[in-house]
């Protein structure tokens, strides 16, 4: 009974915690807990997503695949094309060349092989560019959680 009481409390201060923008940092227990996301989006496609995982399991993965997107997502030029395609759906490599301000299309295609071979675009059947549908929401998700951590979305 104690121990339920205890875990409750701390649950509450966590709470506040978020609420109040204070939350402490906090080390991941070898089992127990939750990390969970979720999203939906309308445009460019109907999708919903939740993901709900210990965060041991999370952890206990390797390193290598999860590092790769990471290090696509984490060049300026990639972010603008990632976020160009979840706004507007399928583009150009023309469009993505202008939108990241690339001088080359040699710039463009250096960019879109990190972003394709992790996983997070495809061309699609028209020479086009695309995010795959399974990786828009974690891909906001990512960019969401980079933003938070820099403090872009505090004030």
């Amino acid at each position: 009974m104690e121990q339920e009481w205890h875990e409750r409390v701390e649950a509450l201060e966590r709470r506040v915690a978020a609420l109040e923008g204070t939350a402490r940092a906090a080390a991941v227990e070898p089992s127990g807990g939750r990390v969970t996301y979720e999203g939906s989006i309308a445009e460019p496609v109907e999708l919903e997503w939740r993901i709900d995982v210990d965060p041991a399991r999370v952890l206990a993965l390797d390193h290598a695949p999860r590092t790769e997107v990471l290090s696509a997502l984490g060049h300026p030029a990639r972010a603008s094309i990632v976020a160009l395609l979840a706004t507007s759906g399928p583009q150009t490599t023309q469009a993505l060349q202008a939108e990241a301000g690339l001088g080359s299309t040699g710039q463009l295609y250096h960019h879109l092989k990190a972003l394709t071979g992790c996983g997070l675009v495809d061309q699609d059947k028209r020479g086009s560019y695309r995010l795959r549908p399974q990786a828009v929401v974690p891909a906001l998700v990512l960019l969401t959680a980079a933003s938070d951590v820099s403090g872009q979305l505090r004030g």
